[in-house]
């Protein structure tokens, strides 16, 4: 069975009562999000001990003298079948298995998505609709009250990635209410108006005034990624939007003053051009993931990427 993890951290009733948790995905900070919360919602209630094993094909059923329940750690997903877990199923025990996602993994999640007794737990990127969840849960449990434009602005800044919009949240908490404004907010978020993020609003300068900029803004991979999802929230509002009128209405109002720009930008996209940015910004993604080393690199040949699919 699937199941939503942003259900799973934000509904404070969610009843952990499977024997399997298959946790999945590409959001490592979500996914250790997860397994915290399976297993201190088991703590809570019971006497646990963990255990780590490599595969369940090292599980040994043994009752113990003091632990009400064991958790097993699964750190490998080999030889997970439907018989291998009917086998193990009534043991009483709970088993957690940690799995990024790959191709060779779509046939485990099949096995776990029939299993009435396993969650499968998709954690992926927040979207625009998720950390908007998140934020709304926030605001009310801390009893916050903020402005419209702050609201938005919040929901387009806060990070993609749990862990981290998690951490902005944290300290957004310490501060006094009446300390909670835009500016401060941009502070705690590390937003600034003349920093990294005005590299995109450079986009139609000539090429060595964005190199210059670029190497003088972006000095670390941490510079690389911030610079990279802000890039992106600006060309998925491109890509998303069906006409002028819809995008206009996206832009946020903290971006007031780049309205026009945006709006220029915007009059140069066709579907085609839409579709080579989608592919510009997976393509980036996955190497950022995977060739941090190159981060720096990557970081100019998106800006200047960027700018060859506007002005071609």
């Amino acid at each position: 069975m699937k199941q939503d993890p942003l259900s799973i951290i934000l509904n404070k009733n969610f009843k952990f009562n499977k024997n399997f948790y298959f946790i999945s995905g590409n959001e490592e900070t979500l996914i250790q999000k997860i397994k915290k919360k399976i297993i201190e919602s088991y703590q809570a209630s019971e006497n646990i001990n963990l255990i780590n094993i490599d595969t369940i094909s090292d599980f040994v059923d043994s009752a113990g003298l003091f632990e009400d329940k064991k958790i097993y750690l699964v750190r490998d997903c080999k030889r997970i079948e439907e018989k291998n877990l009917n086998k193990i199923k009534n043991s009483n025990d709970v088993f957690i298995f940690k799995q990024v996602n790959t191709q060779k993994i779509k046939k485990i999640k099949t096995v776990f998505i029939k299993e009435r007794d396993a969650y499968l737990i998709d954690c992926y990127e927040l979207d625009k609709n998720s950390k908007k969840r998140v934020l709304d849960d926030f605001l009310k449990l801390s009893q916050i009250n903020i402005g419209q434009d702050l609201y938005w602005f919040m929901v387009d800044k806060l990070d993609n990635r749990y862990g981290f919009l998690e951490d902005s949240l944290k300290k957004i908490l310490m501060l006094d209410e009446k300390d909670i404004t835009l500016d401060n907010i941009k502070r705690v978020l590390v937003v600034s108006d003349s920093g990294k993020e005005r590299l995109f609003f450079s986009l139609l300068s000539q090429n060595k005034e964005i190199i210059r900029a670029y190497r003088e803004k972006i000095l670390n991979i941490s510079d690389v990624n911030d610079l990279y999802y802000y890039c992106k929230f600006l060309c998925q509002l491109i890509i998303d939007s069906k006409n002028e009128d819809e995008y206009f209405k996206k832009i946020p109002t903290y971006l007031f003053k780049e309205k026009n720009f945006l709006m220029s930008m915007y009059r140069r996209y066709n579907s085609k051009k839409k579709r080579m940015l989608l592919r510009l910004l997976s393509s980036t993604e996955n190497i950022l993931r995977k060739e941090s080393s190159l981060s720096l690199v990557l970081g100019l040949r998106l800006l200047l990427n960027i700018k060859r699919i506007t002005v071609s």
